[in-house]
């Protein structure tokens, strides 16, 4: 989250004439054929009828499945009594295949068959439910509202009234086609999957185009569709020889039925017992053991050092309307109304994946860049916390020494419960269902950020090591679950690369300046080495697409040649490390360091997916009494720069905005801060922060710049998902950055697509970009090809480490050969990785086994001045060799 936007130079408003048609504040989208999309159709009321879906289970129990089996063939031939044909025996010949479904083998995926009714004849896949009743008002019995999730708010995706939703675009035959302002009318479709059965499962049935009665999918193993016949023969059998057999075996038949019931129940019981116990709290192998050496090898035959797995990760697939179980065995109803799955299999954990929409790839397919848009969310303050997002995290401590104003205070201030309450911080703040909302919200990525303690810390740093990491492994798990993909990015860094609480410690800027400005850099490559082995990995690189390098780096104090150099020996490391072209390895992210979008024009020409990040914020800037409206033009100045960097440089993406057009939120500026709002005398901050008296203009207001942000950003990311209660106002006091509350409130769109169009609609537009990307950007080239960097680009980044760095007057190329650096002597850092029953194949944390060389680590026998403060720091008069 940006500090000092108001210094950038690249977001002013690029306005022209608004030649588009008058914009209607009853209609915003009336006129939607805009600057930056085609003109979007509305629903009919006749298209939206229900599709309900049914829920989907399975369990894990060889030996009952086996005993129901046996009992299934008394009455399917081998048992004179199943001869009578009676309707006894036909029932419980459909009891005992149910059971048989439910205790059915982990190793065979599940559908259950559905049947479906389509909203729209020709795009079944990708129509938007109706909508929801609005919440009944309740009154206030105070003006603090009890919690985030008390009854008096609407409910997670509940819908707003149509008028507050504007349209969405028509259909054809051949799928959805929607237009949105990143093509410029270019058509883009959705995915080839199509609605109904588990991704990653067996092909489900066609179905054609148009209403079908058909069930979608594949019925399960073992269901008949048993139906009377006319005529069929009575029940009670008229042969005395039958009669008798019916007598004595039915009273047979049920005490088998009961005892393989009873069985049944204790074998699962058992067996979520016996798990349980063994399972530990994290169910993880670290594979490299505490800080030791691991070649890639370690679980590549499927094995592992620990077999304690979760039993609730069964085997299972949904959609909308059915009952997921989460890894700690919480049930919920998955709700999700754009054609959405969620898909898992522990035994073959990579053979399967969910669908976020049917809009949006699954993981077992590629993701097209100039066809599908990046609709994410952070998850901030999660595994790198911050004052602002987790208030009642840091309220605690402060009355404590130190006092608690960054995570490096925080973790100080914890002391021995430390790893305690971080831990429940991880395990709470983020949970499995966090992403099936996030999916159900139609969003199709998450930009997870991490801080280096995720890898390893050194002595004397008080972050808890290591343990960030598991639940970022977890996070990998349920995106694949629920068929979202991630950004990680690496947001904290040894030293601070912006001074910023969010980096880990607050104060000065200690990455690429100062006397540890190169070691701290150093330490830096080594965290994304390791990180980039890790995701790197088949099976994982499908879930993790994009690694951010730095964020937000000030570049007006390192310096963007200082900074170009470092972006271009992380290049070089991870494309080193994972080859070239699409499908290996991550796509690199570079932030634009406060300088813009266009400064980073031409930089590394030709290299092999190489992304650009911006940040853009008005909350930050000057401060001003000027309504959300009003500001979402200013905003809709950015997609033009947009679309110049995505024509010229590649991939651009706005990896953090939100809806704050002012500094209110209690500590969004840091601990004991007071907002520039009030501070300048603009405003007071009361009005924002408590949400819950908005009026619904207001919030028609927000939904207006949240449609503006999404329509100029185009492949965007909305910093953050969730923002939790202050212990001490009771409530979320921040909710101009809380998606999860706007979505709730209805100042967010509950379907991210409305907002195509949104710029055009007010009458401002921008350069366009028609959809196609540098073929390098996107990886697009020949496999046996290395794509080739501009000569002058690599003359001008690739001296390291840098011959310049500052303070300023910046130190000289001989002075910065003395500052303390690191040695490539140290064991690697190969990153735990999730357990797995012991026949499934997972990878050992380390992709290239050809990278041997060993990790940054400081020099034995040398003194080293503190990381986060050595800007004043003496230059050393001889280069340390240690002992």
């Amino acid at each position: 989250m940006s500090r000092l936007v108001s210094q950038r130079q690249s977001f002013s408003p690029r306005l022209t004439a608004p030649s588009y048609g008058p914009y209607s504040a009853d209609d915003p989208f009336a006129s939607s054929s805009s600057q930056f999309s085609s003109p979007r159709a509305s629903p009919r009321p006749s298209d939206y009828v229900e599709r309900p879906q049914r829920a989907q289970r399975a369990y894990q129990s060889g030996s009952e499945m086996r005993n129901l089996t046996a009992v299934s063939h008394l009455f399917s031939g081998h048992s004179r009594a199943s001869d009578c044909n009676c309707c006894l025996a036909r029932a419980l010949r459909r009891v005992l295949r149910i059971k048989n479904l439910e205790k059915r083998s982990l190793a065979t995926p599940l559908s259950l068959p559905r049947t479906i009714q389509l909203y729209n004849r020709q795009s079944p896949a990708d129509t938007p439910q109706p909508p929801s009743r609005r919440a009944p008002a309740a009154p206030w019995k105070s003006r603090v509202p009890r919690s985030e999730s008390s009854d008096i708010f609407l409910p997670t995706m509940a819908y707003t009234p149509p008028h507050l939703d504007p349209s969405i675009p028509p259909s054809r035959d051949n799928g959805y086609v929607e237009t949105d302002s990143i093509f410029s009318g270019r058509s883009h479709f959705d995915s080839s999957a199509k609605f109904g059965a588990p991704v990653g499962a067996s092909t489900p049935n066609p179905y054609a185009h148009g209403p079908t009665t058909g069930a979608l999918g594949y019925e399960p193993m073992g269901f008949s569709q048993e139906k009377p016949v006319k005529g069929e023969r009575s029940c009670i059998p008229t042969n005395p020889t039958k009669r008798r057999l019916l007598f004595f075996g039915v009273p047979l038949l049920l005490v088998i039925v009961a005892a393989v019931v009873v069985g049944a129940v204790v074998g699962t019981q058992k067996n979520k017992s016996s798990s349980s116990s063994s399972g530990g709290s994290s169910g993880f192998s670290d594979s490299s053991g505490s800080g030791s050496d691991n070649s890639g090898s370690g679980n590549s035959d499927g094995s592992s050092s620990q077999d304690t797995w979760s039993s609730y990760i069964t085997t299972g697939s949904g959609g909308d309307g059915s009952t997921a179980t989460s890894d700690l065995g919480n049930e919920f109803t998955y709700t999700n109304q754009y054609g959405g799955t969620w898909s898992q299999n522990p035994y073959e954990p990579y053979s399967v994946s969910g669908q976020a929409q049917s809009f949006s790839p699954s993981l077992l397919e590629d993701w097209k860049w100039g066809e599908h848009v990046v609709r994410g969310v952070n998850l901030g303050g999660w595994l790198v916390t911050e004052p602002f997002i987790v208030p009642g995290l840091y309220e605690r401590y402060q009355n404590t020494t130190p006092k608690a104003i960054d995570e490096y205070t925080l973790s100080q201030a914890m002391g021995d419960n430390l790893a305690t309450e971080m831990e429940e911080h991880y395990k709470t703040f983020i949970t499995e269902e966090d992403f099936a909302l996030i999916a159900g919200a139609g969003l199709n990525y998450v930009r997870i950020a991490l801080g280096y303690w995720a890898v390893e810390t050194i002595d004397g740093e008080p972050y808890l090591p290591k343990v960030s990491w598991t639940y970022f492994v977890k996070a990998i798990g349920w995106a694949r679950k629920y068929g979202l993909r991630i950004l990680v990015d690496f947001h904290s860094l040894p030293g601070s690369q912006n001074g910023w609480n969010h980096s880990g410690k607050g104060g000065s800027v200690n990455f690429l300046y100062g006397v540890m400005g190169i070691a701290n850099a150093q330490r830096s490559l080594e965290t994304v080495r390791s990180i980039t082995e890790y995701i790197s990995q088949d099976g994982i690189k499908e879930v993790v697409t994009m690694i951010g390098l730095v964020n937000e780096v000030q570049g007006y104090v390192v310096g963007q040649d200082v900074l170009a150099a470092y972006y271009y020996q992380a290049y070089e490391l991870i494309r080193g490390i994972t080859g070239y072209g699409a499908g290996n390895g991550p796509i690199v992210l570079i932030h634009e360091a406060f300088s813009g979008v266009a400064a980073w024009s031409g930089f590394l020409s030709g290299a092999d997916r190489l992304g650009l990040d911006q940040h853009p914020y008005l909350a930050f800037a000057t401060q001003t009494t000027d309504n959300h409206t009003v500001q979402a033009k200013t905003v809709c100045g950015w997609g033009g720069g947009t679309n110049d960097s995505s024509t010229q440089f590649g991939i651009t993406i706005g990896g953090e905005w939100s809806n704050a057009i002012n500094d209110c939120g209690h500590w969004l500026d840091g601990v004991d801060s007071t907002p520039q709002y009030e501070s300048t005398g603009t405003g007071n901050c009361t009005f924002w922060e408590e949400w819950f008296n908005w009026s619904d203009a207001t919030k028609e207001s927000v939904k207006e710049y949240t449609m503006a942000n999404m329509d100029a950003l185009q492949n965007h990311f909305f910093w953050t998902w969730k923002i939790g209660n202050s212990t001490e106002k009771g409530y979320a006091t921040s909710p101009m950055w809380h998606y999860k509350l706007g979505l709730e409130q209805g100042w967010i769109p509950k379907d991210p697509r409305v907002a195509g169009g949104y710029c055009k609609g007010i009458g401002i537009g921008g350069n366009q970009f028609e959809g196609t990307y540098p073929s390098s950007a996107i990886g697009s080239f020949a496999s046996t090809a290395t794509p080739t960097i501009a000569a002058a680009e690599i003359a001008s980044h690739s001296a390291w480490p840098p011959t310049a760095l500052g303070p300023s007057p910046s130190y000289s190329a001989a002075q910065i050969s003395l500052f303390p650096t690191l040695t490539q002597t140290g064991t690697r850092n190969v990153l735990a990785t999730a357990t797995h029953p012991a026949n499934a194949t997972i990878g050992g944390g380390w992709v290239n086994s050809a990278d041997t060389t060993g990790a940054w680590v400081r020099v034995k026998g040398c003194d080293y001045p503190d990381e986060y403060d050595a800007t004043a720091a003496s230059v050393p008069t001889a280069v340390c060799t240690g002992s």
